[in-house]
């Protein structure tokens, strides 16, 4: 799944710099969206993120790719590798500036760990 984010003023800190808590945040969101669409119908927390290192700073106006793709199914779980991307819109050069791997466990209604669906089960599988 590609997906994309504008970082605007309200994404900095007070250095002018994309806040961390904001990738980490939309890493966090768009796991989660990569999950249920992967396998509708199923409740899905995350209880893992893998190192977190900021690669390289993202300034006012620039525009993140979001590259993510599932890595794994265990039993309860499913892990998806996030890669993070900044596009320069005058130059077209592309730079990594965070990667990580994402693991989210299937909950039942109770919140209990429950299987994830099969492949066959699964939309994108």
């Amino acid at each position: 799944m590609e997906t994309y984010r504008l970082v605007l003023p309200e994404h900095l800190n007070h250095f002018g710099y994309l806040f961390g808590g904001n990738l980490l945040q939309w890493v966090d969101e768009i796991s989660w969206i990569a999950a249920s669409l992967d396998y509708p119908g199923s409740n899905f927390v995350t209880v893992a993120m893998d190192r977190v290192e900021f690669h390289k700073s993202v300034r006012d106006g620039s525009i993140l790719r979001f590259d993510v793709r599932r890595t794994r199914v265990g039993n309860t779980s499913v892990q998806y590798a996030v890669e993070v991307f900044c596009d320069d819109i005058h130059t077209g050069r592309e730079d990594t500036v965070f990667n990580t791997g994402v693991t989210m466990v299937c909950l039942d209604q109770e919140g209990n760990k429950t299987s994830v669906p099969r492949d066959e089960e699964a939309r994108n599988g």
